[in-house]
């Protein structure tokens, strides 16, 4: 047992015996112990460091002449080891990329289907809205389909429906008459 008494002196009792020893510690003395411990630690790091190097250097094939039997199949099976948790490791990483490509593909196709609505939408409307603008002169016209006579009676003169009073002349009702059917063709947008 010890028991410190001031900062340079100890009391030290031996616990077989009872003797009492009083030890005086300079302060050169501690500093020395010191030092010496760490020497010692230094050079059991020193040991462990040259085997880490030595080792390394047999992982990589290199100073294996001094090795006996038993030491190189350790390292080989160290080597596999390794080799496996690498593989293991790469394997991990590539499924995690192929599934966060998965997740992007996925997340396009979905952003190219809302776009490709939106374009046929588009583009189903740009031919009214041309023909909307252009006032109906740039519009494709179909033939209307033969009618019996027993149905139909043309009526002489004006053909158009007048709704409400309308001012125009008659020559000038039957050349509008003529431009919303020619020949029995309607505009496209009228079907």
């Amino acid at each position: 047992m010890q028991l410190q008494c001031t900062g340079k002196a100890s009391v030290t009792v031996n616990e077989t015996s009872g003797a009492l020893y009083f030890l005086v510690m300079p302060l050169r003395m501690r500093h020395f112990l010191f030092w010496k411990t760490c020497y010692h630690e230094y050079l059991r790091l020193k040991a462990k460091v040259e085997v880490l190097q030595r080792s390394q250097r047999n992982l990589l094939g290199e100073d294996l002449g001094p090795l006996n039997t038993s030491e190189l199949e350790q390292l080989e099976i160290q080597l596999e080891s390794s080799l496996r948790q690498i593989r293991s490791t790469k394997t991990q990483f590539m499924l995690d990329q192929l599934a966060d490509l998965q997740n992007r593909e996925q997340m396009l196709v979905e952003a190219n289907k809302t776009l490709r609505s939106k374009w046929e939408e588009s583009n189903a409307q740009i031919p009214l809205r041309l023909a909307w603008e252009a006032g109906g002169q740039s519009i494709q016209y179909s033939r209307l389909p033969p009618q019996s006579e027993v149905f139909f009676q043309p009526l002489g003169g004006n053909s158009t429906l007048q709704i409400g009073y309308n001012p125009v002349g008659s020559e000038e009702m039957n050349v509008g008459a003529s431009t919303q059917n020619v020949n029995g063709f309607l505009p496209g947008w009228m079907l």
